[in-house]
């Protein structure tokens, strides 16, 4: 692990590459989608409005298929997603299944020869990453994770801003996200044929409606809100204090409250300890206060403050009344085309993408950490699982 924790910072350093124009009708790259959800989808139909042509579809639920049959009504569909990968001219895929399944299908489609947009979370697991990372080295194809701030021209900017010294020492950093979208979870039956067995995979799991609907829920296939929307939050919060190899220590104290019939909490704290800096997490999915995510980093020349619509920066000391104004105010936002667009672009070029492997392990390997902690109920150190 200390070795391709030294290659993140490698990477974490590589410049924005500027998005190229879309492909041409002429020049349009076929792609198979594997996992056919609302995230997956979505993303598909990102790449299909930047000129690729979605061929083939994978996925395990017919309702879902058949949603994303509406987008690409000539692509060849399937169940198992390495009946996809034997399919003919396709060269590249979109990975959009639950957590799970994410560290088999980056490697079976490595091993078939294609580049891969893998979503966020990378990896299940610590074990997982050190895997893929060797696996994509060695394979030399194109692997762009889904964490569309690595390509967001608002959020280099901030970081510009912070490498110059605008904030000084930054000594504590407060990742946040407020969605009141908790609620108990539904296990009436599931209209439409699913495949419980292909979206298990290798995992032996009691079928129940409600761990398929609300699968992030589930540790068997998951790593819960921590890992999910938690892993955007880290990777930001590492690449901008420059501490990419990671936290070494996390404890993280959470509670299930509204999701009742959920193994994962809706609401927790997570406390992560860096080489230099500390970094208090707030999740909670039961209120919709200060809507969405939220980073706050605090150095001791000044504040700032990160978010979905842009970032403001604050001048120490905030005692004074002149600088509750901020002396920043910078509106924009994080769009998903510019990541996909890089993605595109580096399958052409074959050069590093925005997000490479080293980096969406980096993001997860905290997160996977406190969820470490959480489960027992006590603080979890890096070097014990490096």
């Amino acid at each position: 692990m200390d070795g391709n924790r030294r290659d993140f910072l490698k990477y974490s350093i590589a410049p924005l590459v500027v998005p190229a124009t879309a492909f041409g009708a002429n020049d349009r790259p076929s792609y198979g989608l594997i996992g056919a959800g609302g995230r997956g989808r979505y993303v598909s139909q990102t790449f299909q409005k930047l000129g690729a042509e979605c061929v083939a579809i994978a996925e395990v639920y017919q309702p879902n298929t058949q949603a994303a049959l509406k987008d690409a009504p000539q692509a060849k569909t399937y169940v198992d997603y390495k009946e996809l990968l034997a399919q003919p001219g396709i060269d590249f895929v979109v990975v959009g299944t639950p957590d799970h399944q994410h560290c088999p299908n980056l490697l079976d489609s490595i091993a078939a020869g294609k580049d891969v947009y893998l979503e966020k979370p990378m990896s299940h697991s610590l074990e997982e990453s050190k895997r893929m990372i060797a696996a994509v080295r060695k394979a030399k194809k194109i692997v762009q994770i889904g964490m569309q701030r690595r390509s967001a021209p608002m959020i280099h900017k901030a970081k510009k801003l912070v490498d110059e010294g605008i904030l000084g020492r930054v000594s504590l950093v407060k990742p946040m996200w407020n969605w009141n979208v908790s609620r108990a979870l539904n296990n009436t039956p599931l209209p439409g044929k699913l495949d419980w067995e292909q979206f298990c995979g290798k995992k032996k799991v009691n079928f129940e409606p409600m761990k398929f609907r609300s699968w992030r829920y589930f540790w068997a296939f998951s790593g819960g809100n921590m890992t999910d929307q938690g892993t955007h939050l880290m990777d930001v919060t590492q690449w901008f204090t420059n501490d990419s190899q990671g936290p070494l220590s996390a404890i993280s104290y959470g509670q299930a409250q509204k999701n009742t019939g959920s193994e994962v909490p809706d609401v927790f704290t997570a406390v992560f300890e860096f080489p230099k800096h500390m970094a208090v997490w707030t999740l909670n999915y039961c209120s919709s206060y200060q809507d969405n995510w939220s980073i706050t980093f605090q150095g001791d020349k000044g504040t700032m403050y990160l978010d979905e619509s842009g970032f403001k920066v604050y001048k120490e000391p905030w005692r004074e009344q002149a600088n509750r104004t901020p002396i920043i105010d910078e509106a924009a936002g994080v769009p998903l085309e510019a990541h996909v667009q890089n993605f595109l672009d580096c399958i052409k070029s074959r050069q590093e993408p925005n997000c490479p492997v080293e980096i969406g392990a980096s993001a997860v390997s905290g997160p996977h950490l406190a969820n470490i902690a959480f489960k027992r109920g006590r603080q979890a150190k890096m070097s014990e699982h490096a």
